[in-house]
């Protein structure tokens, strides 16, 4: 069968307890080619299994799959400008070290910010995110590097919301409504929690979080934030790629909820930075990344924390979603899970 050696790679890891459930989807932009579930909720003896609606916490998907879409839709109908500067819409955000950071370098991970701090320890709201992030000294000169950075997308979310007058939820529902993704969702609802797989026990809040999102800063945010908080499935996620693939292809329906094939291609492609793979709010191919070695050079993606990841190859018309759940802090086994997985699945494609 085609994607055998990509189901081994799962029950492998599975048998290895790099994560008690996986779900995975394999397709075109026109077809799902495959879509199986594996394993249990948890590690617990009796723990329901994984289905295909499982729902998990997509992490830092979240970036790409809801703030980035948002912010090139508010691009693509000028509501926003890839160099705004961002103290245009984050008042707290000012400085001569910074006055010149733009949307795109918040994109692109080139903001100056440091990866991430605990903010959620001092701070809750809005407007307490705001100025905490605006008054953080910067780690490098802006557009000199690209340092992964939570804050910059923290950030994002809320440059969205002024310039939409609009809460990044509800933002992205309107995305949500055309494309038929019922399965993606911020703040899910208490529907999906018994099929919703469990991301571990968290200590600040002293509960196992079901539902709930996995993430401080974004918890401290109500759930909403632009770098983390949504849920879905796998389905879900594999229904948005197929859109983005044909979005990048041109299609006139799919444009019409993403913006133009320039714009689209011009957020999925590498930006340029020196020692950077970032697009726009997306990761792109290198061999040593997630997406294993097999992908063409013009494949994007993004992972999440939490197990989950996403890539799409328009080169070969392809994408993988791999869904799992690994709250160990050691990321080495998710990180050789992935890449064995993507080179697997990209073979039983053909």
């Amino acid at each position: 069968m085609p994607f055998d050696e990509a189901r081994a790679v799962v029950i492998d890891a599975l048998d290895r307890r790099v994560s008690p459930a996986v779900v995975a989807e394999v397709g075109r932009a026109g077809t799902v080619l495959w879509r199986e579930a594996f394993g249990h909720l948890t590690h617990e003896p009796g723990a329901p299994a994984a289905r295909l609606d499982t729902v998990f916490d997509l992490a830092s998907l979240t970036k790409p799959v809801a703030t980035t879409t948002v912010v090139m839709q508010l691009v693509e109908h000028a509501t926003l400008h890839l160099d705004d500067p961002i103290g245009r819409w984050i008042r707290d955000w000012r400085g001569d070290d910074r006055a010149f950071v733009t949307i795109e370098d918040a994109l692109s991970h080139a903001t100056g910010l440091p990866a991430w701090l605990p903010l959620f320890r001092q701070h809750e709201g809005r407007d307490a995110f705001a100025a905490a992030i605006g008054a953080t000294a910067l780690e490098y000169e802006p557009r000199r590097a690209s340092v992964y950075s939570d804050l910059g997308f923290i950030l994002l979310g809320l440059v969205a919301e002024q310039a939409a007058g609009a809460p990044l939820d509800r933002l992205f529902q309107a995305v949500c409504g055309p494309l038929a993704l019922d399965g993606l969702a911020f703040t899910p609802p208490d529907a999906w929690r018994p099929r919703t797989a469990p991301t571990g026990y968290d200590a600040w809040r002293g509960r196992l979080l079901v539902g709930e999102v996995h993430d401080e800063n974004a918890a401290a945010l109500g759930g909403v934030a632009g770098h983390a908080g949504l849920f879905g499935t796998a389905e879900a996620v594999g229904t948005f790629a197929r859109w983005v693939l044909r979005a990048q292809s041109g299609e006139a329906e799919a444009c019409r909820v993403f913006g133009s094939r320039e714009t689209v291609v011009r957020f999925t492609t590498r930006r340029g930075l020196a020692g950077s793979s970032r697009a726009l709010g997306w990761d792109t191919m290198l061999p040593t990344s997630s997406c294993g070695t097999r992908m063409s050079s013009l494949a994007f993606g993004h992972t999440g924390f939490t197990g989950t990841s996403l890539w799409l190859d328009p080169v070969r018309d392809l994408y993988v979603v791999l869904l799992a759940v690994h709250p160990s802090r050691d990321r080495e086994p998710m990180k050789q899970l992935r890449r064995a997985f993507h080179d697997a699945a990209v073979l039983g494609a053909g």
